[in-house]
């Protein structure tokens, strides 16, 4: 095994081992305090920090030199992933594992007025889907193909728009101030749709985009599909997570309505 392919399997395997075991740390540290955690948050964590080593593997890295296997790449790092770990709370898990001392400041982080407007969902959708604009429709596309440390940040901003807008839209995790459903919903298709226009563009003009690429004009259509489609999948597993979430807050508040109202009747 090369030292480049070493270092490959190396860098995938590192950045989904430490956040899994940053996490499992954090659930370990729950349990011995005698509290639980849900095994579904863990499971989503999990395979979030799987689908980000499968995307950095070298086998990926290498189809993603084609422009289908980049869709295909930046599909699971921009939302397959994101969405995964965002789904397992990490916030929330962060917070019960701190003690109060350390729990304080995180928690004035999170009710800053910057952090409330960096995780609207409406910046969350200009970084991820605006990023992608400026991806494909200057020649940063070309250029991350050619310098390793471009590549390597394409891959972070991805990564990190992903989880903003999954976070800002569907997470479990508590955010100050977050928009109604309505408003979240409204920037999920305000975003698909302009992923879907960006996915038309490169197909149209196939061979001529990206920039300064050289790429054939049959290989970009084919990844403008892959986007298209896949894109679509992950806006509607976006909006699922959602609705499972404001369904769950209803059917809680429901419960504990209930209950409050039995109690109630049993002290009447």
């Amino acid at each position: 095994m090369s030292g480049a392919l070493a270092a490959g399997w190396l860098l995938a395997g590192g950045a989904a081992a430490l956040p899994a075991w940053l996490y499992l740390t954090g659930v370990r540290i729950r349990a011995d305090g005698g509290r639980g955690w849900p095994p579904g948050r863990t499971a989503a964590w999990l395979l979030g920090c799987l689908l980000t080593g499968v995307a950095l593997a070298p086998p990926l890295e290498a189809a993603a030199a084609g422009a289908s296997g980049h869709m295909v790449q930046h599909l699971l790092l921009g939302a397959a992933a994101p969405l995964a770990l965002v789904l397992g709370a990490p916030v929330t898990l962060l917070l019960g594992a701190l003690g109060p001392a350390a729990r304080r400041p995180v928690a004035a982080v999170l009710h800053a007025r910057a952090t409330r407007a960096l995780t609207h969902p409406v910046t969350g959708a200009v970084l991820a889907v605006g990023g992608l604009y400026l991806l494909y429709l200057t020649p940063l596309y070309a250029l991350s193909t050619r310098s390793g440390p471009v590549h390597a940040l394409v891959h972070v901003h991805l990564l990190a728009a992903g989880c903003l807008f999954a976070w800002a839209v569907a997470g479990p995790d508590p955010a100050p101030r977050r928009p109604g459903t309505g408003t979240r919903v409204a920037v999920v298709v305000a975003a698909g749709g302009a992923h879907a226009v960006l996915a038309q563009l490169l197909y149209a003009r196939a061979g001529e985009l990206p920039p300064g690429a050289g790429l054939a004009a049959g290989e970009v259509e084919a990844a403008a599909q892959v986007m298209y489609h896949g894109g679509h999948l992950a806006d509607l597993a976006l909006l699922v997570a959602l609705f499972a979430a404001v369904y769950r807050r209803r059917w809680w508040s429901a419960a504990r309505a209930g209950a409050a109202a039995d109690g109630r009747l049993l002290t009447s």
